[in-house]
């Protein structure tokens, strides 16, 4: 899409980011362009280019009801811990007070589609940076799977939003999938949460770094591992490889607590698309969005080996 300079704004989310731009004491004087960069359901994101500076950067406006589920500090903090372990790209602090994150724009990658991971090499890559991640100490938030659910069915309710006939039915398998997993034991660990192939950066290489950690916290990692494989609509086969990558070798108990957060992960996005539809001014159908989700956790939760991977987790 076409560049506009400063002074150019005519939509309300040009005017909201230049009344932010102009803000930056780093860039005040020097010739500076912007225009959108397509892509994600949360946020309004732009490039922003700077005469004279080497690479463009990357800036995220927070999407109109978001501070509902995320914390910026806490994202801001992941972020940074991506930074600090090369699996993430350069930050800048200059409107962080705003809850607004800046980046080098990553112009040496691409976002990732589905269709990369078929690549053998490209999920290697992939596992690896989540060990990485998961390996470099907790965050200072802790947030399970359940304590999203939780959230994000409370925030439904407070908007009447609109749930699903069968809620009730599809809660109690929830609560028996919390139960199974926290009597066996939560393995928190920095968690990502948020595997859309677009937050995956890829290059010639086939290596991966991965941006956008506004849903970052300590949660299980096979919560990670799981969500990963269900936004990649990975097969058995596949996800037994991944959980071989990721723990040295194949674990019937892993495959189990993969397989089961995979439903949770499908409730999570779907609640939340419920909570979005009702907030968000994105041009986005979140309902449909939602509705997919609970179709694919009833799938999970219906299928007769479901009891059997509650007991084994």
């Amino acid at each position: 899409m076409q560049s506009k300079s400063l002074g150019q704004a005519a939509t309300d989310s040009e005017k909201e980011l230049e009344a932010v731009l102009v803000e930056i004491v780093e860039w005040r004087g020097s010739a500076l362009s912007y225009s959108p960069v397509l892509g994600g359901i949360s946020n309004t994101n732009w490039q922003i280019r700077i005469e004279g500076h080497a690479v463009p950067y990357f800036l995220k406006m927070p999407g109109q009801g978001t501070e509902m589920f995320i914390d910026r500090n806490a994202a801001l903090e992941a972020s940074r811990r991506a930074e600090e372990i090369g699996i993430g790209p350069r930050g800048y602090p200059y409107l962080a007070h705003k809850g607004i994150e800046i980046t080098d724009f990553i112009t040496n990658r691409r976002s990732c589609t589905n269709k990369d991971f078929r690549d053998a090499a490209v999920r290697k890559a992939a596992v690896g940076v989540y060990r990485q991640f998961h390996n470099s100490g907790q965050l200072g938030l802790t947030k399970t799977v359940f304590d999203m659910i939780d959230e994000h069915i409370e925030q439904a309710r407070t908007l009447n939003g609109r749930f699903p006939e069968d809620f009730d039915w599809l809660h109690s398998q929830y609560r028996m999938a919390r139960s199974a997993l926290e009597a066996s034991g939560i393995d928190l660990v920095p968690c990502f949460n948020d595997p859309m192939p677009g937050n995956f950066m890829v290059d010639e290489a086939k290596t991966i770094m991965l941006i956008d950690y506004e849903y970052a916290s300590n949660n299980d990692r096979c919560y990670d591992l799981g969500i990963w494989c269900g936004e990649m609509f990975f097969s058995n086969a596949i996800e037994n490889d991944v959980i071989e990558e990721y723990f040295g070798r194949f674990d019937p108990q892993m495959y189990a607590r993969l397989y089961v957060h995979k439903a949770l992960a499908d409730i999570k996005w779907s609640t939340w698309a419920m909570v979005q539809r009702e907030l968000s001014a994105l041009d986005f159908d979140f309902y449909k969005y939602g509705a997919w989700k609970h179709m694919r956790a009833r799938s999970y939760m219906r299928d007769p080996r479901w009891k059997d991977y509650l007991k084994i987790v």
